[in-house]
């Protein structure tokens, strides 16, 4: 929406809607699908559809498909389902694609089916944020029982990273500011959590509480957060710094002393959205109670209050628009 990750602008597709992850129903299918019916419930990821046929698409790559289609920036379609496509939502129809909106269309292949037991308030964050941060828990190769650091830990997406690492056997360590971001984040299931507000050095706060060594594992999620992710891990060996807020292009260089990555066998590495079945393994912890609701429910009339909440850094978890709900 902004405009600043490099990409060309959403004018430039003459997308209209942004949005990229999100819940609705089956109103209309192609002639085609096989996969799904009407009345199934289906999410929306940020990628709308992939070629299908390059290495990337072979190898659990496909969202670095360069053929990718971005939802809710370079992806557009009409109401009218072609044969392999699903037409999901609620109410008016509106013909660019993106999730901000009651209608769009997606290719059945790679809509996500949503299993019973899993609301729409929380499958809708799963479509991206903890798809995205499951891919980069799996990704940095933690164990059950390593610290796991998520500076920005209290927003969508770090939140999500929270109660997945706590599933998966990890120590969650969050650092953010806020009453409201603190709360969320020890009842979503954090060790501790380390306000840099209020505390004057938020590494040593972090490397006292895990084990007065440092972390194993590193998950920015908050752009602002990268000129001080090394720091977290004090004199761990064989840490991981994971990479996966974007911040804007050309504003953030990450690394340090190439002594420190030998010494210390440091890694850092970036990982982008999840893949379908990343998306499925998100939902299966949510259908087993793993991954609970982090968001507010706003009416769709409050949709542009959501937004602004949001750009000024004040939403706990995240916000999710119900477009059946006016107030």
């Amino acid at each position: 929406m902004q405009g600043d990750l490099g990409l060309p602008p959403m004018s430039t597709f003459g997308v209209r809607s942004p949005g990229h992850e999100g819940a609705g129903i089956v109103v209309k299918i192609g002639s085609n699908v096989k996969n799904f019916k009407l009345g199934d419930r289906a999410g929306i990821k940020p990628i709308t559809d992939t070629c299908g046929t390059c290495a990337m698409c072979w190898d659990d790559k496909e969202t670095y498909c360069r053929s990718a289609l971005l939802t809710g920036l370079a992806a557009t379609g009409q109401y009218t389902p072609s044969h392999r496509c699903l037409g999901l939502g609620h109410g008016k129809a509106h013909r660019f694609l993106g999730t901000y909106q009651q209608y769009l269309v997606s290719p059945a292949r790679y809509a996500s089916p949503i299993p019973d037991g899993v609301p729409d308030e929380i499958a809708a964050p799963i479509m991206c944020s903890a798809s995205t941060i499951y891919r980069s828990l799996v990704e940095s190769n933690l164990r059950a029982g390593s610290w796991a650091v998520f500076p920005g830990g209290g927003g969508g997406v770090g939140i999500q990273g929270v109660q997945l690492a706590k599933a998966m056997g990890m120590r969650p360590i969050v650092v953010d500011t806020g009453s409201s971001k603190r709360e969320l984040s020890l009842r979503m299931g954090a060790e501790a959590f380390v306000d840099f507000k209020e505390v004057g050095d938020p590494a040593k706060a972090v490397i006292e509480t895990a084990d007065g060594i440092g972390a194993h594992g590193v998950f920015v999620t908050a752009p602002a957060a990268y000129k001080n992710a090394v720091s977290y891990i004090g004199d761990r060996v064989g840490a991981m710094v994971m990479c996966i807020g974007l911040p804007p292009a050309g504003t953030m260089v990450l690394g340090t002393d190439p002594c420190e990555f030998i010494f210390k066998n440091l890694s850092i590495k970036g990982t982008l959205v999840g893949s379908r079945s990343d998306t499925a393994a998100a939902l299966n912890f949510a259908k087993r109670g793993q991954l609970n609701q982090i968001c507010e429910v706003y009416p769709f009339n409050r949709l542009p209050e959501g937004v602004e909440k949001l750009r000024r850094g004040e939403v706990a978890g995240r916000i999710v628009v119900n477009f059946d709900w006016e107030e």
